[in-house]
């Protein structure tokens, strides 16, 4: 996720850097780019990375073997005047007209069951459809396993969790896993912050434990303390595979 390294600099990255970003992942077997946030608001000044256009995105270069994803904020499109569905008609075209792959709903536990009739949009229009868990180490075993089962009876691909505070450890990473394994079969991932140190261990943790979309970013640049560092990661995921 580049997205999460837009904290430092209003999400303001120039295209040259973005270009060379690209290839850097392309060459490292990255899957998915998260390239910013997608958003009606315009309160102060952003960069394109705030917005992440289909036009801002045409203006790069995109090598073959990356797919591209934006996260919205779920606290955006269910406060929307208009309604969800309007807001995320106003953000998004159908996937065949897109550059985009993947869309992420960030939520808090307060906003998930609202942003759940947009997974359905989103997936009727073509995309590839997340929701990103926030601050769900401070949600009881009964919410988690909850709310896993109201994700299991949406469109939803995959299931995303975040240490929003960076200071869990790999026993509540295992811990929260398996909640959410209780009642959600798909797709699980892991979202990482480095408050305590944890980021790549809790990230390898999970991925022994049937985690499979890890998010990193380089050099940890993200929101707070930062995220799990991509340099890191591969390395470990490399010998994981030798």
């Amino acid at each position: 996720t580049l997205r999460d390294g837009g904290y430092y600099n209003a999400w303001d990255f120039s295209v040259d850097l973005i270009n060379d970003y690209l290839e850097a992942m392309s060459a490292i077997s990255v899957d998915y780019v998260e390239l910013g946030f997608r958003s009606l608001e315009a309160g102060s000044f952003k960069g394109g990375c705030a917005y992440t256009t289909d036009n801002f995105i045409r203006k790069l270069n995109i090598p073959s073997n990356l797919k591209l994803g934006v996260m919205i904020n779920a606290s955006e499109i269910v406060n929307y005047k208009n309604g969800l569905v309007s807001a995320l008609s106003k953000l998004f075209k159908p996937s065949s007209k897109s550059p985009v792959t993947l869309v992420r709903i960030a939520c808090h536990m307060h906003e998930f069951e609202s942003a759940l009739p947009g997974c359905l949009w989103l997936k009727e229009m073509g995309y590839e459809v997340g929701i990103n868990l926030m601050q769900i180490a401070e949600r009881s075993k009964e919410e988690i396993e909850g709310a896993a089962y109201l994700a299991s009876q949406h469109p939803i691909d995959v299931l995303y969790f975040a240490d929003s505070f960076g200071r869990m450890r790999s026993d509540e990473v295992e811990r929260i896993t398996l909640e959410i394994k209780k009642n959600w079969s798909s797709s699980i991932g892991i979202h990482t912050h480095n408050n305590m140190g944890h980021a790549i261990s809790n990230t390898l943790c999970a991925k022994k434990i049937g985690v499979s979309w890890h998010d990193c970013t380089i050099t940890g640049m993200g929101r707070g303390a930062g995220n799990a560092e991509s340099e890191l990661l591969v390395g470990e995921f490399v010998n994981d595979d030798k």
